[in-house]
């Protein structure tokens, strides 16, 4: 198999018009304030049976088609002695790998940050693809201020994501491109609209340049939404907002574009995407997800760390993603 088929194999079992990504990929300190919201200790073995449970979720691979694990997940395996890899392919779940290694200060760029991971990328793929990943996720965030980001923040984030992305596809790893702009501040919604319309810009520019193919890659962007400190916009405004920016700046040829929720609750992260995929909208690309924390929330605080609430815990990620599938297709309501 040539590696632009397997690369469009891998596209085709990701991209449908009613599932989406399940992101657990949280780091170990994550993680670890995650549990402690629910007094749970982040053990390895903690940490390998909740991620289990989830990917064991019966009749998840109806509504979620790829998930993306954390390295210490990939090589981990469930209770029957099953990798968590394997476990979500018995229910076309795609899985998938965050191959970033965090971010830090972007020298010569007070307030921009940049992300770490590029050295050693192709063979660290190489390692994953052979514990069973077929995609991969790499994040760049980009924080609102008057001065940020940057034009040296814009460009130098945009030329990370796009070295990542060439390095996935020559070794047949599916990239997910992620610049984030991030929710924290004061800023409304049309600021957001501004910066992430530059980002997205900046991002498709150094793609070209790093000839990646946009058919075999998947985004996953920022809501256009205000800074946290307002939160005042409403699911449509959100939607015709978030719509404006990504048709001047997402070619056609992109095929799935699966929003992050980037700190929006549950509730409101599928009402915003129910919004975006009202019909008659004739968007040319897919509009789902790639939630973690909107997944996940209920599904962590029903399941306590305790045992007996496994059924629960699988049966509130279950609903949460069947809820998420509905707004993928414009057809979810509220009540």
């Amino acid at each position: 198999m040539s590696i632009t088929t397997e690369l469009q194999q891998t596209i085709n079992d990701m991209v449908d018009g009613a599932r989406g990504i399940l992101a657990i990929d949280e780091s170990s300190p994550t993680i670890a304030k995650r549990f402690a919201a629910i007094n749970v200790e982040s053990t390895q073995e903690n940490r390998c049976h909740y991620r289990s449970l989830l990917l064991s979720t019966p009749d998840l691979g109806r509504y979620i088609s790829g998930v993306i694990l954390f390295e210490e997940t990939l090589g981990q395996k469930s209770s029957d002695g099953t990798p968590l890899a394997e476990l979500a392919w018995q229910q076309g779940i795609v899985p998938g790998i965050k191959v970033d290694k965090g971010k830090g200060p972007l020298p010569g760029a007070p307030g921009d940050s940049i992300t770490y991971g590029l050295d050693g990328l192709a063979e660290r793929l190489e390692g994953y693809k052979a514990q069973g990943a077929r995609f991969a996720k790499w994040r760049e965030v980009y924080a609102i201020t008057d001065a940020n980001p940057s034009h040296l923040g814009l460009h130098a984030n945009a030329e990370m994501l796009a070295r990542y992305a060439a390095v996935c596809q020559g070794t047949g790893i599916v990239p997910i491109v992620e610049p984030e702009v991030l929710m924290d501040g004061s800023h409304d919604i049309d600021r957001c609209a501004e910066v992430t319309e530059n980002v997205l810009h900046s991002v498709f520019h150094a793609l070209h340049k790093h000839h990646v193919s946009l058919e075999l890659m998947i985004l996953k962007p920022n809501m256009i939404v205000p800074g946290i400190d307002l939160r005042t916009a409403d699911p449509e405004e959100v939607a015709g907002e978030t719509l404006k920016v990504l048709r001047r700046t997402v070619p056609a040829a992109v095929p799935s574009i699966n929003f992050l929720s980037g700190g929006q609750d549950p509730e409101e992260a599928t009402q915003n995407l129910n919004a975006i995929n009202q019909p008659g909208d004739d968007a040319p690309w897919q509009l789902s997800i790639s939630y973690g924390r909107a997944l996940q929330h209920p599904a962590l605080f029903a399941w306590q760390g305790k045992a007996e609430n496994d059924a629960a815990t699988q049966q509130a990620l279950l609903n949460r993603a069947r809820l998420n599938s509905l707004a993928r297709q414009g057809r979810y309501e509220s009540e």
